[in-house]
């Protein structure tokens, strides 16, 4: 979900469609790779948004490959009106038909962190694939004053899919993975460490917590958004 823009896909290797791909290796499309300025943009962890104004969105780049093996597919989605950019990822990753007998593992880079009902479901999906790995780098915390999201966070990782603050490191690589880079190496925006390590503290904070599954589904009931489904 996105603060400033609470809401806002195709078949593997080359559908198209409102800004999202899916692709797969090798067949040399760059055409729909994030621009530049969409990079920056949404993926930017500073503090506000300065003049000119715009809105953040969530955008979900994400990699699907076999365990220390070959790239599967890759590629992005964002926010539709009434579905959320995690739950798209979702339907994708169920769409393939993954073997079930074969170990698999998914890096995403995601702007914003998940939100609660988008915790609990990428929490449930992977409980369908027992040997999938998934890793969630996010780039800014949403609304993580929220207790619900907080709590969303902590069973995550208590759910063993750890979300990390993205650091220069994860940036480089999502720009060269993601990114219609056009060859140029990544360039840090002013205050990106700093940035990242506040944000790596205040995700710290909340981890500390204690974990509260009643406390989420709750919070669950009083957003109207029905109880927490796990199982």
């Amino acid at each position: 979900m996105d603060p400033q823009a609470p809401t806002q896909r195709g078949g593997l290797g080359q559908a198209y469609q409102g800004g999202d791909y899916v692709q797969a290796p090798g067949n040399g499309n760059t055409q729909h790779l994030l621009s530049e300025d969409v990079f920056k943009k949404q993926f930017g962890n500073q503090r506000r948004v300065t003049k000119p104004y715009y809105r953040r969105k969530t955008y979900v780049c994400y990699q699907l490959k076999l365990l220390r093996g070959p790239t599967i597919a890759k590629g992005y989605f964002r926010n539709k009106k009434k579905r959320h950019a995690e739950i798209r990822f979702i339907d994708k990753i169920n769409s393939l038909g993954l073997d079930q007998d074969q170990s698999y593992e998914i890096t995403c880079y995601v702007t914003w962190s998940p939100c609660a009902t988008c915790a609990c479901k990428l929490i449930k999906f992977t409980r369908k694939f027992p040997n999938l790995s998934l890793r969630i780098f996010v780039s800014r915390l949403y609304y993580h004053w929220f207790r619900q999201n907080q709590q969303g966070l902590r069973q995550l990782w208590a759910s063993s899919i750890p979300v990390v603050v993205m650091g220069y490191q994860e940036f480089a690589d999502c720009w060269e993975n993601f990114a219609d880079n056009r060859g140029n190496p990544f360039q840090s925006w002013e205050k990106l460490t700093e940035y990242s390590k506040g944000i790596k503290r205040r995700l710290q904070k909340i981890l500390e917590q204690p974990l509260n599954l009643n406390g989420l589904e709750d919070a669950m009931g009083n957003l109207k958004l029905g109880s927490v489904d796990l199982g």
